[in-house]
């Protein structure tokens, strides 16, 4: 891949007007043109809300938006039809299109039956606090408005671990469903609430032979019906390692194609968990680098007392470059969501150079910070809060950047607590490729960094025009470079 750079084309709070895939398909040659290469696209699936679900509260896997199912036939971001066209568009243009899978739970069941469980303590999973007992959970997926079109699998108690309601009593708790593949939770990694299986709505039993059967055969639908080239993979701390091993191995092999994959293990202080979910799972999939991101929201908050010369600590760009997803921001990570962990504006640029003009890690860049944002939405003190993201400026020449000059060996310069820099050599392959990257979280920064000899005698600019004046390599290949007070600047030969 040269120096790959992926989009995710969306964000929590795009409007519910069926119009994304629309957008992404005329979209898509100019993203390619501006240095996108792979497009990641939210769950097409519909969801227990219908046409205003995001899609991570999966209904019906096979429902693309052409069934009338949950009060609209589309979803929030389209139809089935505008979806494949969007996808086919999307390839022609050269763009490869990554589809957001999202297997731990289902909800917005159509029927609920009579189901033995027992409470646990939601602090604690692994302990029950009430013998077994009956309820009635919605556990029953028939899909009535599909018809048994596509798949004829009806999902019932058999196929899950846990609900988190009872219509019989109307109580809200965490219940373990007792079925024929055993009681109590599947073996995840994550030991978070003592075993953090259980997530959300009515958890996926992949103990059942039948469901991870209904999967791969879903899967490998859904690959042939859209057309796309790899995956998204939601929540994966909350499942067992080993059906991501056996569905994308199945996958692979029956389909024959590479099927890129990046996991969500979302654990931003813990990169020892993630070390541990590449090895059980044998790099069959890249992860989020959710401790890099960590690092950028704290160094944005903390200012120039954070100490830039770790920003790579406890990272996984750091210690397994070759899987890691680099991202600044995802809309799991937004101004009032769960996870919420924003990169302040300040420090954006700074973050996007960190993650696009170094050699390591596969970078993917977030919707608002190309589009922008605009939102009203209800917070935890139950107010509503409106909240204004605006596009990142420098993104589009980073960018740029990244596609043209951002090539050859990288000396690092992570030496001072407010301000680093590093360099790139160039190469052959890539007209006037190279660049110096200084970057500063308190007083205005000047660093002293080797270009090599080859650009002796040449005569370097800030791309980003933050810095006037230009920087003149001497005869050893080494150049004084400076950036302002709190910024980023990037010399090189640029127009």
């Amino acid at each position: 891949m040269e120096n790959y750079t992926m989009l995710q084309y969306f964000e929590w709070y795009y409007p519910k007007d069926g119009s994304l895939w629309k957008k992404f398909k005329e979209d898509a040659k100019r993203l390619k043109a501006a240095g996108i290469d792979s497009v990641w696209l939210p769950p097409a699936h519909k969801g227990m809300e219908g046409e205003e679900s995001t899609g991570y509260d999966s209904y019906d896997l096979y429902d693309l938006g052409e069934f009338d199912q949950k009060g609209s036939i589309r979803t929030k971001y389209g139809t089935k039809d505008e979806y494949v066209a969007a996808i086919a568009s999307a390839k022609e243009a050269g763009l490869k299109v990554y589809a957001d899978i999202v297997l731990n739970h289902l909800g917005g069941a159509d029927e609920h039956e009579p189901v033995m469980v027992r409470k646990v303590n939601p602090d604690d999973r692994n302990e029950f606090i009430s013998e077994a007992f009956e309820i009635d959970a919605y556990t029953k997926f028939t899909y009535p408005g599909r018809g048994g079109k596509y798949s004829k699998f009806q999902w019932d108690y058999q196929c899950f671990t846990g609900v988190d309601f009872d219509e019989r009593t109307k109580e809200t708790a965490i219940y373990s469903i007792q079925n024929q593949y055993g009681e109590g939770w599947e073996d995840v990694l994550d030991k978070e609430n003592g075993n953090y299986d259980y997530l959300m709505l009515t958890d996926i039993d992949f103990r059942n032979p039948a469901v991870r059967g209904e999967l791969k055969a879903w899967g490998k639908w859904f690959y042939e019906t859209a057309g796309f080239d790899g995956f998204r993979l939601d929540a994966i701390k909350h499942m067992p390692p080993a059906f991501y091993n056996e569905w994308l191995d199945y996958l692979r092999s029956e389909l024959q194609a590479e099927l890129f994959s990046v996991g969500e293990y979302w654990s931003p202080y813990d990169l020892q968990s993630l070390l541990d979910y590449i090895e059980i799972t044998g790099g069959r999939m890249s992860l989020f680098d959710a401790c890099l991101q960590a690092n950028f929201s704290r160094a944005s908050k903390e200012g120039e007392s954070f100490d830039l010369t770790t920003i790579l600590e406890g990272t996984l760009v750091q210690a397994r470059p070759d899987l890691a997803v680099t991202l600044v921001e995802n809309h799991d990570t937004q101004p009032l969501q769960s996870l919420e962990q924003t990169v302040e504006p300040w420090f954006r640029a700074h973050a996007y150079a960190v993650i696009l003009l170094r050699e390591a890690g596969y970078p993917c860049v977030f919707y608002s910070d190309i589009y922008g944002s605009n939102y009203t939405d209800t917070g935890t003190d139950g107010k509503d809060h409106e909240v204004t993201m605006m596009p990142l400026p420098q993104l589009e020449q980073l960018l740029k950047l990244r596609k043209d000059l951002a090539y050859g060996l990288q000396r690092d310069y992570l030496d001072y607590p407010s301000c680093i820099g590093w360099t790139r050599a160039g190469d052959e392959e890539h007209e006037n490729s190279g660049l110096a990257v200084i970057l500063s979280n308190g007083d205005a920064g000047q660093k002293t960094m080797e270009m090599g000899l080859e650009f002796a005698g040449k005569t370097f600019k800030d791309c980003l025009g933050h810095v006037e004046g230009e920087v003149t390599i001497n005869e050893e290949g080494w150049g004084d470079f400076r950036c302002d007070a709190g910024s980023v600047s990037v010399w090189a030969l640029c127009n």
